[in-house]
């Protein structure tokens, strides 16, 4: 049975992580009035949703002056994780869309689904979740993605690596 969340539209969404640098958990995570919705997702998956998203609004921007979002200030906002963190499931696809009529982003996301060998392809039916948000909190989540990718490991390169050594 496959799982199928709608958010329209969300109070919040948000990226963050959970544990130390090296083997932080990244999560994607979105609420409207008392449902609070956690994805898990990989550090590069977010890297590439910040990186998107801004690529979308900044398109929009030029494409439709006359409804171009007000600007945004992080300072303002909280956009660190909400209890509880309790991941639907891990997510395999994003994609970003737009409603013009609405004037509203709209993130959807797939689920990440194993199969076993035995298992048809063809009967497999990944949860979908959609989460619908203003240009304005898109934008903010694009920002608050590089901050968060940022707080990481200087040198992503050096995981699980002898760095010095000496005897």
């Amino acid at each position: 049975m496959s799982t199928e969340i709608e958010l329209n539209p969300i109070d919040f969404i948000t990226v963050g992580t959970v544990g130390p640098k090296g083997r932080r958990v990244f999560y994607l995570q979105a609420g409207r009035t008392s449902r609070v919705v956690s994805l898990t997702l990989e550090k590069e998956q977010a890297r590439a949703l910040g990186d998107a998203i801004k690529e979308l609004l900044d398109d929009l921007n030029e494409r439709y002056p006359d409804t171009q979002e007000k600007p945004v200030n992080l300072a303002d906002l909280n956009l660190e994780l909400r209890d509880p963190i309790e991941p639907e499931f891990r997510i395999a696809q994003i994609g970003l869309g737009y409603d013009e009529v609405r004037n509203q982003v709209v993130i959807v996301v797939q689920e990440m689904v194993v199969l076993e060998e035995d298992d048809d392809p063809d009967l497999v039916n990944p949860g979908v979740a959609r989460f619908w948000g203003t240009r304005e909190q898109f934008r903010a989540l694009s920002l608050w993605i590089a901050k968060v990718i940022e707080k990481g490991r200087a040198n992503p390169k050096t995981n699980g690596r002898v760095i010095y050594y000496w005897t």
